[in-house]
């Protein structure tokens, strides 16, 4: 079952704008009207807290955002894009960087995290500092380590180009670029990043079934892990020390970063778990390469400290128990939580 979400209330106004020719030789397509984009997604996802409202999605907008995404202009250099770092191949992860790469080869502190879902999450970052989707793209885009830009010297450059004045114009009604409108249009491609088409899904819709394994693994996943990587995104959003040891080469305290709080050191959102089988390496940092590391870990790593949560520390025990076939049945059970078709769907490609 899908909920299909109009963006635009009855009695909005929408804007019309002609368009005689393609606005870019290979991202725009002519479109005679800009339309509202509809975004799909199951019953079973959380609700959305994308503000439509206040950034409408609409075709154009969002074609918009899909050539500022790929853009490398948003950065000092001209050569760091969105997309370089968040590659679609790799669920829009940095596949093979433990951290991000930026600018001049500048290294970053945090594993780039995967693009999907964005239209539902609360917070944003490893530490949750972005509260705001509109909002979120500004940091990397002026961290020295990643784009080392700034607004006005992204807008400088795009205004200078007729091909974006031309863009701009179709998904706003005029030439005028502003880092609002920059934003929001990027804003308006992450809210259409939807992943729900996995055999999770499909498994979910009454569509297919599940083998043995990977039924097992479903059942310790809910045994074993679904405390913190509950709901339809298999994350509750919540930061959490998981007793992993601080590195001292990127000083990253996650969410004490944020609020100077000694009782949130080591404290870092729990990701959504799907796609997972694609975004290796893992963690804020990638010290792990693969799926069985990371269940190792949780097996026989796990760090007792005082913030360590409740959750890995129960009936005396550090960590989470689990054998090794155990940890197959979930892995096989995570590996359900695939969805190919995102990773390979041109609406999201350059």
């Amino acid at each position: 079952m899908c909920i299909m979400i109009k963006l635009f209330k009855s009695g909005l106004i929408l804007f019309i704008f002609l368009s005689f020719a393609s606005c870019s030789d290979e991202v725009m397509e002519p479109l005679e009207k800009d339309e509202v984009y509809n975004l799909t997604f199951p019953s079973y996802f959380p609700e959305m807290t994308f503000d439509a409202s206040g950034n409408p999605v609409t075709k154009n907008g969002v074609e918009l955002g899909r050539k500022l995404f790929y853009e490398g202009r948003l950065s000092r250099n001209n050569t760091i894009s969105c997309g370089f770092c968040h590659i679609q191949e790799n669920a829009f992860t940095h596949h093979g960087h433990t951290v991000s790469h930026g600018v001049d080869d500048r290294i970053g502190i945090r594993n780039a995290p995967p693009i999907q879902n964005m239209a539902f999450l609360k917070r944003y970052m490893w530490d949750g500092v972005i509260h705001n989707l509109n909002e979120q793209p500004i940091i990397p885009i002026t961290n020295e380590d990643e784009m080392d830009s700034s607004m006005p010297e992204v807008i400088s450059k795009l205004s200078s180009d007729s091909k974006y004045k031309k863009l701009f114009k179709e998904a706003y009604g005029d030439e005028n670029i502003t880092g609002e409108r920059v934003l929001k249009a990027l804003s308006q491609f992450m809210a259409t990043m939807i992943s729900a088409d996995s055999k999770y899904d499909r498994f979910r819709q009454g569509k297919e079934n599940f083998s043995s394994e990977e039924a097992q693994g479903m059942n310790l996943f809910q045994q074993k892990c679904a405390s913190c990587h509950s709901g339809g995104l298999f994350t509750d959003e919540s930061f959490r020390n998981t007793g992993m040891y601080y590195n001292m080469q990127f000083k990253d305290a996650g969410r004490y970063r944020v609020t100077l709080d000694q009782n949130d050191w080591m404290k870092f959102r729990v990701p959504s778990l799907r796609n997972v089988e694609y975004t290796a390496p893992y963690m804020h940092d990638g010290r792990f390469y693969t799926l069985d590391a990371v269940l190792n870990f949780y097996s026989d790593q796990v760090e007792d400290n005082p913030n360590l949560d409740p959750q890995l520390k129960q009936n005396g025990h550090i960590g989470i128990a689990m054998n090794a076939q155990e940890k197959q049945f979930i892995i096989a059970f995570l590996k359900t939580l695939s969805d190919k078709n995102f990773i390979s769907n041109p609406k999201f490609a350059e």
